[in-house]
């Protein structure tokens, strides 16, 4: 059955405070109870209480936790508990360290994707899931070449070579010529090109495959 986490907005906000300084002790072993009392105190901005105006700084000031770390505690509790509902017990189960190397691609990802990841993280030891993710990052980086970035070398590549100069010098040079411009202007041709740009290499694409 499934196990359904009880939430903690009925704990007073000094309640909260001390709650967390004595479950981070353990924090492989409390991250979802830490994560939720974390996300609680984000979302009310309680951190104000402490008189703190970020959370990262009361995180930080009160708790001797990195303002990452205190991010990716509340990220895996609103994704995977909040967001996707999964059980407290397969949460757990999977871990903090495995949880935060699938969360960037399960974020970005459709429910099937989801749930495959969930289950890798479930069946894979830590070191092959990590390896795993290495090499699948690897190959989309061969496999998907960022025209948009070839097509800026080549222009700076041009301009430098057109001005003769450095590319500090060439951003002082781009700064003077477009400081009176008309930006409306620019806009409306930049989204022009940029729509050309993206449909030809759409058509690019489709022609390879």
């Amino acid at each position: 059955m499934k196990e359904k986490y009880e939430r903690k907005e009925i704990m007073s906000p000094d309640e909260k405070f001390t709650a967390i300084a004595n479950l981070k002790e353990q924090l492989e072993e409390n991250f979802i109870t830490l994560g939720q009392l974390l996300s609680e105190i984000k979302r009310a901005k309680l951190y104000r209480f402490k008189g703190y105006e970020k959370f990262k700084d009361f995180v930080e000031g009160e708790y001797a936790l990195s303002g990452s770390l205190g991010a990716k505690l509340v990220q895996s509790f609103d994704l995977f508990i909040e967001e996707m509902d999964m059980d407290e017990g397969t949460v757990k189960e999977i871990g903090f360290d495995k949880l935060q190397m699938v969360r960037p691609l399960i974020t970005k990802a459709d429910f099937k994707e989801r749930e495959a990841w969930v289950q890798k993280a479930e069946e894979m030891p830590t070191k092959d899931l990590r390896d795993h993710i290495k090499e699948l990052r690897k190959q989309e980086k061969g496999d998907d070449v960022d025209l948009k970035s070839v097509f800026v070398d080549q222009y700076l590549e041009k301009m430098l070579t057109w001005f003769n100069c450095s590319g500090k010098e060439l951003q002082f040079k781009l700064a003077l010529f477009f400081q009176d411009a008309d930006l409306e202007a620019v806009k409306k041709v930049v989204k022009e090109r940029q729509r050309a740009f993206e449909l030809e290499q759409s058509q690019t694409t489709k022609e390879k495959e």
